[in-house]
């Protein structure tokens, strides 16, 4: 049988270590032994143990369990007697993405601006740099149109668009189309040539920074009036002898009304 792991040991703690102490130890030594920077090939193990360690004792309810029953009973599950309804009797497994532990760890900060050059300055590439791979850059932004009726941008709505995108699985390498609703709140008054981005929607990958998805107004054809910035335009076919002699023309409007407009009489 495998030695049962001692998560205080592997962060180089003893077991009275505060959550600060836990803290500390984990950003000291996973920076050390990220694969990225250490080249030793004890590096991935070490470095799997470290998020292993941090992932039980960061957290309460395992670090409760794991310091009163040990390895065994955390990840076999607590004895009944002890158990009751408690949902971590059924044991716990690691997730085994130690990737995921860093960068949830580090958030958005760049994590190794705390690795120096030899000659003693600091470097200052961001994260993913050291792959080789350069800065991280933007894809530029993806432009749809969003077509209108006149009736929509009078009134205002409210639009749905599914979008299909790739999304980054857990593993951080590997990727998976999936589906995705944007709502946009259309406001009354809108032009065509409006804009609406939606940041970052667009296609996520390795070291890089998802697109702006920008959806841009397009008015659809009206089969009575057509715009003119704030003014709509009515053409009515008036015969020739009403247009001399003058008439009225009727013009139901976008929101229902029923214009009587006079035509004075053409000289």
């Amino acid at each position: 049988a495998a030695m049962a792991q001692d998560y205080y040991a592997v962060l180089e703690l003893g077991r009275d270590a505060t959550d600060d102490a836990i803290k500390k130890a984990y950003r000291k030594l996973a920076l050390k032994y990220h694969p990225l920077k250490c080249k030793e090939p004890c590096a991935p193990k070490r470095f799997r143990q470290l998020a292993e360690a941090y992932d039980v004792l960061s957290d309460p309810m395992k670090k409760g369990i794991y310091d009163k029953f040990g390895e065994e009973g955390l990840k076999g599950g607590i004895p009944l007697e002890f158990g009751g309804d408690n949902p971590w009797s059924v044991g716990y497994v690691f997730h085994n993405n130690p990737e995921k532990v860093f960068k949830e760890f580090f958030g958005g900060d760049n994590p190794f601006a705390e690795f120096f050059a030899k000659d003693g300055s600091e470097l200052t590439l961001p994260f993913g740099g050291l792959r080789g791979r350069g800065v991280m850059k933007q894809d530029p932004p993806v432009m749809r149109d969003l077509f209108l009726s006149l009736e929509d941008l009078f009134y205002g709505c409210t639009k749905k668009i599914k979008i299909s995108r790739r999304e980054m699985n857990e593993d951080g390498q590997t990727s998976t189309v999936r589906d995705k609703i944007l709502t946009m709140d259309v406001q009354p008054g809108w032009k065509q040539g409006t804009r609406i981005t939606f940041e970052k929607e667009g296609d996520q990958g390795p070291n890089v920074i998802p697109a702006d998805i920008t959806f841009v107004v397009q008015e659809k054809p009206h089969p009575r009036f057509k715009r003119d910035n704030d003014n709509l335009t009515y053409v009515a076919t008036i015969p020739l002898g009403k247009a001399l002699t003058g008439c009225n023309v009727d013009v139901r409007t976008l929101d229902g009304r029923l214009l009587n407009i006079p035509i004075n009489d053409i000289v």
